[in-house]
Formats: C-alpha cells, structure tokens, sequence
C-alpha cells in the first residue's frame, strides 16, 4: 500500500554555519535594492500619474466650474433681458395706462370747463342786464335831476356873478372916484402944508435964533410933561437935609434942563438966554 504525502509544509530550513542564510543574502540584497527601486519608482510614477490625474481633475474642474458660471452669466443675461422686457412691458403698461386716464381726465376738465364758461356767459349776460337797468335807474333817480339841479345851480351862479360883477364895477367906480376926491384933498392939504413948511422956513430964516427959540419953548412943556410923568405916580417925595441942601439939590436940577435940551435939540438954551435982555440962566448966575 504505502503512504501517499498529499501536502506538507517547511516550516524553516537552517544550518549551524548559516550557509543557507549567507547565499540569500546577497540576492536578497539585490532584490531589496530592486524593490526598493522598483517601489521608489512605481511611487515617483503614482505620485506623477496621480498629479496627472489631479491636474486633469483640476482641469475638469476649472473646466466645469467655468461652464457653470458661464451658464450662471448666461442665466443671469437671458434673465436680466427677460426682466428688463418684462419691466419695459409693464412700464409701458402703466403708461398707457396713465396717458389714457390723463386723456379721460382732460377730456372732463375741458367738458367741465365748457360748462364753466357756458355759465359764466349767462352770469355776465344777466350781470350785463343788471347793469343797464341800474344804468337807467341812475339816469332816472340821480343824473337827470343832479344835470337840472347843476343847470339851475350854475343859471343862479351867472346871475350872481353878473350882479356880482356890477356890483363891483360900481364899487370901483365909486371907490375911484372918491379916491381922486380924497387924492385931491391931500393935494391941497399937502400943497397948503407945504406952503405952511416954507412960510415956517422963510420966517425961521429971518429971525434966526429967536424962531429957533421960539421953537425951544413951545417945546419945553412937552419935555418938562415927559420929564416929570414918572414923579406923577408917586405920592410922596422925602428930602432928607436942611433947608440950603432942598434948594441946591433943587438948583442942580434946574441946572441939568439946558444940557438936556441941548442934547434933545442942539440948541444951547444958555446962549439962546443970554441974548435975551434980563433972562439969566442958573450958570450965568453962579459965574457973576
């Protein structure tokens, strides 16, 4: 019969010298050397592929996200138009709209303001009316008897003035002629006092000092009546000293009379005196 090995399994295979070891090593050396090569480049080609596939990822991406917001501008363009036509629709709508109601509104202002004006003419026809019958009113109550009443106003007023006028115009007359009867008298009373003037004159020139004098003395009344007005209003007059101090005092008052009368006159009463045979003045005295 025998045995039959179906299957069996080295666990581990060594020596003393480590033979089997040492002949592995130098190839497992190179197989690690090309493993690790073979491993560096397969990770330098998947890191290449990889960056190739993320560039081409990337690329896909970019390319897809430019799509999109192409088709998000496109979206935002046909929807902008489509706005703006919907808004232009709309405006124009309303406009119409409102260009219709304006119409209407219009179309009512000028029916209504036919009817104002339709009114306004009956007003001014009837105020018209009410004017010319006020007018005739006028006429009849206040003009037509103020035109007679001034007419008869102005017929007396003539009258008045043309009696006026005579009245004045014999006035005149009158008045003018007793102005020539009064221009005639003070001609005469004017030639007879001239006349007197020039007789005065002709006597004064003749006698000289003594007309002169004789003009002196009808004079010194009125000087003495002036002199001695204010003493009239006093009552009582006091002289305080003897009997030789009243009658200097009175004597210097006598005294001051031809100055006085020189100063008034410009004749020198003491010389005028003096001529006069046994007149004597109070200075003329004193001196002899």
């Amino acid at each position: 019969m025998g045995i039959e090995i179906l299957s069996f399994t080295i666990k581990d295979v060594y020596d003393d010298v480590e033979y089997l070891s040492s002949l592995g090593k130098a190839q497992t050396a190179m197989v690690k050397r090309d493993a690790d090569a073979g491993v560096a480049e397969a990770n330098r080609d998947a890191g290449i592929r990889e960056a190739e596939c993320q560039k081409q990822a990337m690329d896909v991406k970019y390319s897809t996200d430019t799509k999109i917001e192409d088709n998000a501008r496109m979206f935002k363009l046909q929807k902008a138009n489509f706005d703006q036509e919907i808004n232009t629709a709309k405006a124009e709508s309303q406009l119409a709209y409102e260009l219709q109601a304006a119409k209407i509104r219009q179309k009512i202002r000028n029916e209504e303001i036919q009817i104002d004006v339709v009114e306004r003419k009956k007003q001014i026809e009837v105020e018209a009316q009410e004017v010319q019958r006020k007018e005739l009113e006028l006429n009849a109550t206040v003009r037509l008897p103020a035109e007679a009443e001034s007419y008869r106003l102005q017929m007396i007023a003539e009258g008045k003035r043309t009696q006026t006028i005579q009245s004045a115009k014999a006035d005149g007359e009158r008045i003018k002629k007793i102005g020539e009867s009064e221009a005639g008298a003070i001609a005469s009373v004017g030639k007879a006092e001239a006349e007197r003037m020039r007789q005065k004159a002709a006597v004064y020139k003749q006698y000289g000092d003594a007309a002169i004098m004789s003009l002196v003395l009808e004079a010194l009344p009125k000087i003495a009546a002036e002199v001695s007005a204010p003493l009239a209003k006093t009552e009582e007059i006091v002289l305080i000293g003897g009997s030789d101090s009243t009658t200097a005092e009175i004597s210097r008052l006598v005294s001051q009379i031809p100055p006085a009368v020189n100063a008034l006159t410009g004749v020198d009463l003491s010389k005028v005196l003096g001529k006069i045979p046994g007149a004597t003045t109070s200075q003329t005295a004193a001196v002899k």
